[in-house]
């Protein structure tokens, strides 16, 4: 009798298990990973200047037999029904240019011969660009010290989504250009030292919010006077 109670209860034990496995449904805990100097974190909700490069995982979970349909969407406040971009596949990268605030939210069906799931994020990610600035100084003095040795836009630039920057001698011929908003002249023409005086730049820029930067100005290039600096890069 004791015998016929033990395997009735692993039966029975067997049984439980076998139940809550087919209770066990596909589902998704997506996650959102921005790039940062310091490298990827992980965020719920971010704020920052653009361009914002982002990466979405969706990490499905017992998906069994089923067959994943995915769809994201990215959209802004209030058109939830108008999405700006819907991608259709299981991870996504993208990078938000647009100032304001956007939302991602991610929907997957998924299928088994004529039985569906739905899942929806009950909570979107959101993406917050800043509108943009820049401000471009008026002098440097690439002198070695460590101190102001780059002619290149203020480190409080936000949201510069294009960038081309040019310097001019006073006769009109270009020394230097780029467009790499982190970079900048240093103060050389052809490898050498160009002489101490004035300068011109000329920078075409756009920001997240559309706005179209066209800066022309004269700049001092201040290194201080050193015999040992050549004459060739005078008027340069």
């Amino acid at each position: 009798m004791t015998r016929i109670k033990y395997t009735l209860l692993v039966l029975l034990s067997l049984m439980l298990t076998s139940a809550m496995a087919d209770d066990e449904y596909p589902s998704a805990s997506p996650k959102m990973e921005i790039e940062e100097e310091a490298g990827l974190t992980e965020e719920t909700d971010y704020s920052g200047s653009a361009p914002i490069v982002a990466h979405f995982t969706s990490n499905v979970s017992a998906l069994g037999d089923y067959t994943p349909l995915y769809e994201w969407h990215i959209y802004e406040a209030g058109k939830e029904d108008s999405p700006y971009l819907i991608r259709y596949d299981a991870n996504m990268d993208y990078t938000f240019t647009r100032s304001g605030t956007s939302y991602i939210s991610l929907a997957i069906t998924f299928v088994h011969g004529t039985d569906t799931i739905e899942y929806k994020m009950e909570d979107p990610f959101s993406v917050q660009a800043s509108e943009s600035v820049l401000h471009i100084p008026n002098a440097f003095s690439p002198n070695g010290d460590g101190q102001n040795d780059v002619f290149k836009a203020k480190s409080d630039y936000k949201s510069i989504i294009k960038f081309h920057g040019y310097i001019f001698n006073r006769y009109g011929k270009k020394l230097y250009e780029w467009t790499d908003i982190t970079q900048g002249w240093d103060g050389k023409h052809s490898g050498h030292d160009v002489a101490d005086g004035v300068y011109f730049c000329k920078i075409e820029a756009e920001g997240a919010d559309g706005k179209q930067y066209h800066i022309h100005k004269a700049i001092n290039l201040l290194r201080g006077y050193d015999k040992s600096t050549t004459t060739s890069g005078a008027g340069q």
